[in-house]
């Protein structure tokens, strides 16, 4: 392995922070984005749906 230690795998060599921060900030934008996609998505569903059903 890289890293003797848990503690050496988290501060992976002083560059840790940086390291999780980017891991934290990429995996909040992909929940962002696919909250958006699904909210969209219904939305669109609804709207279609009373179309149809108006018809």
């Amino acid at each position: 392995m890289a890293f003797d230690t848990f503690t050496d795998f988290l501060t992976m060599g002083k560059h840790g922070a940086y390291v999780w921060s980017v891991y934290g900030f990429s995996f909040l934008a992909l929940l962002i984005l696919i909250w958006n996609t699904l909210s969209r998505r219904n939305k669109v569903r609804q709207k279609l749906r009373r179309r149809f059903l108006r018809d």
